[in-house]
């Protein structure tokens, strides 16, 4: 058995090979991969927030479908996979297609040059991004006799970087051409995956692909992403106990810590298992240190795009309500400021009937980012801030606690 006082955690690791080649503690989501793949439906969409796990679980289900039987053993999925086919896949990683149409389309031109050198297709400066996306999904699916999976990863990135500037509509251009072989490609396809954070519902892959499955919502999939109480209590005790004995802790204080920064997320109403945020969950039990990790590593940065700093500071968003079309279907740019901080995480699930949602602040990170960046012009030690009464701990750090005011 590995030494668990010296396990390596997978801080800032994407790779699935890698995690499992090197070994890194790794939480076990391929369960619920061989299921999305056999039981599932055919194109997909999973939307959480930014460090929660989509790339890790995009980089898995890679390796599942490449019939990369080794890098499983031991896992939930080899009691379920017998046939291990391996697939072509065709795999997007949109976070790096800037925020421009011509860099994205310069991103795209150079993978889809390496899938075409793979497949021994010739094509021409004739020859567009949308027919090139066609004839590497044919050419795939003709010479490997399988179908051809699509693993699309942060499918909105360029759509936010460039929204309400003048290069968003040549984005949304380029999305309307070359994603519609998705759905004119089917009878080659076996499987479509996509995340993101954010939907852009008119203007890219939902107006051209309308018969993809919105699964965010879904209670088979509500755990696939982020790390569970229960997944905590079977792979982190060790960890947990070395972070009390750094901070001179009992190990149910230093649970409770961790919870309170780090747990709260919910994200299907019919199954409210609670979920941490894995990034800072992660950091802290490295750095054997409860801090605010998630805000560090600029998961927060497009917040000013979409939610004003008048918004936060007039918004009563502690349990607010949405309505659930709202909330499942809308569109980000005009779906309301509580749309996007419940997609982009600082707004979660609290509770549910059959109109809509009641949204919340998840834990005590979330809360330190609105009040300590957002508020910090009228940070004291308790005073009123149109509506909150905001608490600061000895430090003038913390947030302790939000409560309404008249």
């Amino acid at each position: 058995m590995a030494n668990l006082k010296h396990r390596k955690l997978p801080v800032g690791i994407q790779s699935f090979q890698e995690i499992r080649e090197e070994g890194y503690a790794y939480v076990d989501k391929t369960e619920e991969v061989w299921y999305m793949v056999n039981r599932g439906d055919k194109y997909n969409y999973l939307s959480r927030p930014r460090r929660f796990g989509k790339s890790v679980l995009v980089d898995t289900l890679q390796m599942y479908l490449e019939g990369r039987r080794e890098l499983f053993e031991g896992l939930k999925i080899m009691e379920l996979e017998h046939d291990w086919t391996k697939y072509p896949v065709i795999r997007l990683d949109m976070s790096e297609g800037g925020d421009t149409a011509f860099e994205i389309e310069s991103y795209l031109n150079n993978i889809f040059k390496k899938y075409e050198k793979s497949y021994n297709i010739v094509s021409t400066k004739e020859d567009s991004l949308t027919v090139r996306f066609s004839n590497i999904i044919e050419a795939a699916y003709e010479q490997t006799g399988q179908r051809v999976a699509v693993l699309i990863d942060e499918y909105d990135s360029p759509l936010q970087h460039s929204w309400n500037t003048p290069e968003h509509e040549g984005c949304s251009k380029v999305y309307r051409n070359v994603f519609a072989v998705l759905k004119s490609a089917t009878k080659y396809e076996k499987f479509v995956f996509i995340t993101g954070i954010t939907k852009f519902t008119q203007i890219s892959l939902f107006s051209v692909l309308n018969n993809l499955t919105n699964i965010s919502f879904l209670p088979e999939y509500a755990t696939i992403c982020g790390i569970t109480e229960q997944e905590i209590t079977e792979h982190f005790t060790e960890e947990i106990r070395l972070l009390a004995e750094a901070n001179r802790w009992t190990e149910q204080e230093a649970h409770k810590r961790l919870k309170e920064y780090y747990d709260g997320y919910h994200f299907c109403d019919t199954n409210m298992t609670e979920i941490y945020n894995p990034f800072s969950f992660i950091n802290a039990l490295k750095h054997k240190r409860v801090s605010n990790y998630w805000a560090a590593s600029g998961a927060t940065s497009l917040l000013p795009k979409f939610v004003s700093d008048m918004e936060l500071r007039l918004g009563r968003f502690d349990n607010c309500s949405i309505l659930r079309n709202t909330l499942e279907t809308s569109d980000v740019t005009d779906g309301g400021a509580e749309l996007f901080l419940y997609q982009s995480g600082y707004l979660t699930i609290k509770h549910a009937d059959e109109f809509g949602y009641i949204l919340g602040f998840p834990n005590e990170e979330v809360k330190q980012i609105i009040a300590n960046q957002y508020m910090e012009p009228f940070k004291a030690d308790k005073r009123k801030v149109i509506g909150l009464a905001v608490e600061l701990d000895e430090e003038g750090k913390g947030l302790v606690d939000w409560e309404e005011v008249d």
